[in-house]
This record gives structure tokens, C-alpha cells and sequence, in this order.
């Protein structure tokens, strides 16, 4: 018997990730329709959380609407474990993002050309899959894939605790860089980037922990 199981989902479709851009009308509409099959696939009280973006925040409302019972759904709340890497520049944490000017915008003090001139960065930036890219990397400037795929397992085994959470049922809307790292752990190799609202299933029990690839709308 599983004491606790949370649903780990990409955040929804977005036109681009230069910055914190907001979920596309028909990300937001796909957002809605999983949190209806989610409402559905369970009795159990909801607790639904975000990674601290705006987009996985708008997804997260969005699947709050689709599940549409306020009186059995708690949220969506900001959970701090759910935030992409942590990735440094100048001493600063900084979001992955995809170029050297939206990396600028995060320090300051910086501009793109100081972003440029660092060979970590412009090795990331050049990379044709540039999660997959850091995925393979052993000493990046921040967390590993390793580093995170922990963070994330105790974070969910966190939910058996003795406290207000018990029996309920986790959706927690996060990043492409969370769950193929996750799921990398799992299975030994990166699984590529996964579909817009899907991700896996953690079923946490005493001394064990299960991960599955899930997508609500197809179960």
C-alpha cells in the first residue's frame, strides 16, 4: 500500500523559453482537460502545487479549474522543490534558459557578451538538446541531474511525514529539466524531452520509492 503518490507534470505549451514566458491558449486548454481526467481518476482530496514560474503557476490554475470541486482541491500553491536546476553565474542562481541575453537579464551586472565568454554556458547554449546536454554533465555550474533527481525523491518521501498531508493526492506542475532527470535515474537513460503536461507518477511507501512515466490524459 502506497502512503503517498504525487503526479510530476510538465508545464504547459509556451511559444518559447526566452525568459518566463506565459502558457500558450492552448496550453491552457490542455491544462484544463488533464486536470478534468485527473479530478476524475480520483476521490481523494488534491493538493496542487507549481515551480515557482509563471508558467508552470498558470498551469497549475488551469488544472485547478479542470478539476472544478474548490471543496477537494487545495491551491495551487508555490513549492520551492519543484523550481528548474540550480544553476549559478557571478553568484547569482539563474533559470536554464535559451540564449545569452535571457541569461543576462537574470544577474546583475551582466551582459551577454560576459555570458558569451564563459565556456560552460556557450557549450549549453550551442548544444542541440540543451537539457539533454546537461543531463551528461558531472560538474556543471549548479546541480547535476543527480543532484536534482534526489532533491525531488525526498521531497516526495517529505510527504509521509506525520503532518497535515496525509491522504491526499499530489499534482505537481514543474520542468522539462526536473522529470528527465528524474526519470533518467530511474531508468538509466534520458527518456528526451517529454510532452507538455505529462511526466511521471512517484509512489512513495516505507523503505521504497516507484516512478513511472504517466500522461493523465492516456490513463
Amino acid at each position: 500500500m502506497f502512503e503517498v503518490q504525487l503526479l510530476l507534470l510538465r508545464h504547459g505549451e509556451v511559444a518559447s523559453h526566452r525568459g518566463d514566458v506565459p502558457v500558450t491558449e492552448a496550453g491552457l486548454v490542455h491544462a484544463e482537460r488533464s486536470g478534468k481526467r485527473i479530478g476524475a481518476s480520483t476521490d481523494t482530496p488534491i493538493s496542487v502545487m507549481f515551480g515557482g514560474t509563471r508558467r508552470t503557476r498558470e498551469t497549475a490554475e488551469a488544472i485547478v479549474r479542470g478539476i472544478g470541486e474548490p471543496e477537494r482541491v487545495d491551491g495551487p500553491t508555490d513549492a520551492f522543490a519543484l523550481r528548474n536546476p540550480d544553476m549559478y553565474v557571478a553568484g547569482t542562481r539563474v533559470n536554464m534558459v535559451s540564449s545569452a541575453a535571457s541569461l543576462a537579464e537574470q544577474v546583475v551586472g551582466i551582459t551577454p557578451n560576459h555570458v558569451e565568454a564563459n565556456d560552460w554556458w556557450t557549450a549549453f547554449f550551442s548544444a542541440p538538446d540543451r537539457i539533454g546536454w546537461w543531463l551528461t554533465q558531472d560538474d556543471p555550474p549548479g546541480e547535476t541531474s543527480r543532484d536534482l533527481a534526489r532533491r525531488i525523491q525526498r521531497f516526495a518521501r517529505s510527504f509521509a511525514d506525520p503532518g497535515p498531508h496525509r491522504g491526499r493526492f499530489f499534482v505537481c506542475v514543474t520542468h522539462s529539466p526536473v522529470l528527465r532527470a528524474v526519470l533518467s535515474a530511474v531508468f538509466g537513460q534520458d527518456p528526451g524531452e517529454p510532452a507538455y503536461v505529462t511526466g511521471a507518477l512517484v509512489r512513495v511507501s516505507t523503505g521504497q520509492i516507484e516512478i513511472t512515466p504517466h500522461d493523465p490524459l492516456n490513463h
